[in-house]
Formats: structure tokens, sequence, C-alpha cells
């Protein structure tokens, strides 16, 4: 693995500065871009480890601070473990923030994410691969089928509501999605029961969309997420097995 450089960015957008974390192999060589969509809990050091490792195995990685507008990160506190009471009380803070982060800001600020990767000294030119968890996931499928020609590949992990049956679900997007993509689901989540596990891959599967679906048995919502309690280890590894196969593919 090679050594990682990680440092704070800055990332001007229509609605001010979302601040975010970059890393990338500490060499002078140009690197696939990977933009890693955080989960609720926010930019944290679980999800710049995350980033570091992926640095480390080739990619120059963005993780954006999805919550800029409520400011800067982390923009909830929280303690360094997230038990279940823990969870609780920082899901009345989040809530609202997720709330507020429409599909069309998301999407606006994807396609701003998307331009400061092209723009990136350390990034090579061409489509980028995302990945996501929990919320990130949704974010994930909504940029493959927003921005298709940016993406080669894109990957969600314990996402949570990706085909509900609002009209705006994420799973809509996916006649537009061109990008391969990869979806390790939780068999215990209750933000992602089997029906709409079932409505994500017809829809899927309709549209013609290159997709690998997995289920991973006794896992939680949150399974990749060291500093919580939904945590496992196995599952994260397979997690890890699968993102960089898709990306050694793709990018």
């Amino acid at each position: 693995m090679a050594a990682v450089r990680g440092t704070a960015v800055d990332i001007p957008t229509q609605d001010g500065i979302a601040d975010a974390y970059l890393a990338h192999p500490d060499d002078t060589d140009r690197h696939p871009a990977v933009l890693l969509y955080m989960d609720a809990f926010g930019l944290r050091p679980r999800l710049r480890g995350m980033a570091d490792r992926l640095a480390a195995a080739g990619y120059t990685v963005l993780v954006p601070n999805v919550f800029y507008r409520h400011g800067r990160a982390p923009v909830v506190e929280l303690p360094d473990f997230l038990d279940p009471a823990a969870r609780s009380a920082v899901f009345e803070h989040i809530a609202p923030m997720a709330g507020e982060l429409t599909p069309e800001r998301a999407m606006r600020d994807a396609g701003t994410y998307l331009d400061w990767l092209a723009s990136c000294a350390q990034a090579t030119d061409g489509p980028v691969g995302l990945t996501g968890y929990c919320l990130g996931a949704g974010l994930a499928l909504r940029t493959a089928g927003t921005h298709p020609g940016r993406v080669a590949a894109a990957a969600g992990f314990h996402g949570a509501y990706l085909a509900t049956e609002a009209p705006d679900s994420p799973h809509t997007v996916a006649g537009q999605v061109t990008a391969e993509l990869y979806f390790g689901h939780a068999d215990q989540d209750h933000a992602l029961p089997p029906e709409q596990i079932e409505r994500l891959d017809k829809a899927l599967n309709e549209a013609g969309v290159r997709h690998r679906t997995e289920v991973y048995t006794g896992a939680q919502h949150g399974y990749t997420q060291a500093d919580t309690s939904a945590y496992d280890a196995e599952a994260a590894e397979r997690h890890w097995e699968a993102l960089l196969d898709l990306f050694g593919r793709t990018l």
C-alpha cells in the first residue's frame, strides 16, 4: 500500500463553501478520482480513515461534508463511539439537515464536486468512481444517474431508502445510469427492507444497468462504520473487497 497524504480542502458551491477531506498517494502522480459520500454522521475521523485506505490503494479521494449549509464538520457533536442511545440523540439533530438536502441541492453540489475533481492536480482525467454509505448510497446512485457521462462506477453500502414509493426516490434515476453499480445491503436494515431491495433491482434490470447486488447476512445498517455499535468487521472487509474489485475494473 502506498503512503498517503490527506488534507482539508474548501470547495466553493452555489450555496456556500463545502469543507471536505482530500486523500491521495503521497507522490507526484495523478490517480483515478473517487467521490466518497458520507453517512449521516458526517465527515469525521472514521471516514477520513476510509478515504486514506482507498488512497493507499491508488486513488485520489474526495469526501465532502454534504451538510455544509449547516456548518463545517463536525456539524453535530459526536461521541467517540456511537452506541444505540447516542445514535438516537444524534439523529434528532441530523434528521432535519438530511431532510433539507433535497435531490436538487444534492445534485447541484454533486456537479460542483465532480468539477472540482476534474481540476484537481492529483486526479486523472476521465470518469470517476463513487462510493456512498447510508444516505451517501442514495447520493451515489443519484449522482450516477444525474451525471452519467462523468461516472464510471458507483457503489452503495447499507443504503437508506433507496427505492421507496416516493416520486423522487433514488431508484427512479436508473434509466439514466451508464456506470457499473454495486450494492452491499445489510439483511438487518430497517432503512432498506426486502421490498425496497426488490424494487431497486427491478428498476436496474429493466433499465439494463450493469450491476451486482449482494445482501450481507447478519449485518446491520452501518456495518462499515467502526466508530458505531453497528460495525461488523467481517462485513466491512467484504465491502472493501467488492469496492476495490469494482474500481480496479472500471477506473
